[in-house]
């Protein structure tokens, strides 16, 4: 499997991972558990299995100096784009709240072309309006008020967060550090936002004492955090920041089928039209991929 092919399968992995969380916080919620409280444990959880995973295939976990900073800067950015997502659930539909938080592709393609000055392909930029497109069509505002200020600034500002953090992901490549080792150190300095939210821990809730609340804790830390923090790394390291984004376009088409399938949210034509648009971008940005490097591959066996 060459390098490009393996980062979009990774990212797909990834985006549809992380578009389980309402699956896991939205009953957490129900039995009265705080956002700050939900993502201690699922750092918590999550950092601990990751941590165990790779001490049982041998790899080391230990940190240079110069790996130290970088790693808690990916660690706050990461967990403050989950808390502050999981806040804006307080104050919009969960939902509309991960649908809003798909405007990050263009956020990342829009820093890295001002800032960093990478070039992107009309492709690139086409499948960005596709998705926003697909997205916008997703909205399930229809008859319903206005969104919430504070909600809809919440989410953006976890857009915002998320966006940097792939574009520093990407920009660190050169400290070759292994995907494994980077993911639990991003997830257990991830933690300290949590600690401080949670005012060191005095205000923590305990796991309601229920088979559902630790079915979904457990499930929140696996899915959403775990796979999905491993998978992104490398889909970034694999194909750069801005496709691994784009593929990100799938994490809302996961919350639809799961709103659909698990909560019996409606499924009308223009829901279905919205999902079939991301997917489209998705397969573009799939299909850019593979012909690139099926290319440069044939260029250089002529050669």
């Amino acid at each position: 499997m060459n390098n490009k092919l393996k980062g979009t399968l990774f990212g797909v992995v990834a985006a549809v991972a992380y578009g389980t969380n309402p699956l896991f916080s939205l009953p957490l919620y129900a039995l009265c558990m705080t956002p700050d409280s939900v993502l201690f444990y699922r750092y918590g959880i999550g950092g601990a299995l990751l941590g165990l995973i790779l001490k049982l295939r041998g790899e080391s976990l230990r940190l240079k100096k110069h790996e130290v900073l970088p790693l808690f800067l990916l660690g706050v950015l990461f967990s403050s784009s989950s808390f502050l997502l999981f806040k804006s659930f307080l104050y919009m539909d969960a939902g509309v709240a991960s649908t809003i938080l798909f405007v990050y592709p263009v956020l990342v393609a829009l820093i890295m072309a001002v800032v960093f000055k990478e070039k992107a392909s009309w492709i690139t930029y086409g499948c960005i309006g596709l998705a926003l497109c697909g997205i916008g069509l997703l909205y399930k505002g229809d008859g319903e008020p206005g969104l919430d200020v504070v909600g809809m600034t919440l989410v953006l500002l976890s857009a915002l967060t998320y966006a940097i953090y792939i574009i520093i992901v990407g920009r660190i490549a050169s400290l070759k550090l292994p995907v494994g080792k980077m993911s639990f150190w991003v997830i257990v300095f991830g933690m300290t936002v949590f600690v401080v939210s949670t005012k060191f821990l005095t205000q923590l809730q305990p796991v309601p004492p229920t088979l559902s609340g630790w079915v979904n804790v457990c499930g929140e830390a696996i899915v959403p955090t775990v796979i999905s923090v491993l998978f992104i790394n490398i889909s970034i390291k694999a194909i750069g920041s801005t496709y691994a984004a784009i593929i990100g376009a799938l994490e809302p088409v996961t919350a639809l089928m799961i709103g659909v399938f698990v909560f019996g949210e409606s499924f009308t034509l223009r829901i279905a039209v919205g999902a079939l648009l991301i997917v489209f971008a998705v397969i573009l940005v799939v299909s850019q991929n593979v012909v690139v490097a099926g290319l440069k591959k044939g260029w250089h066996k002529l050669r």
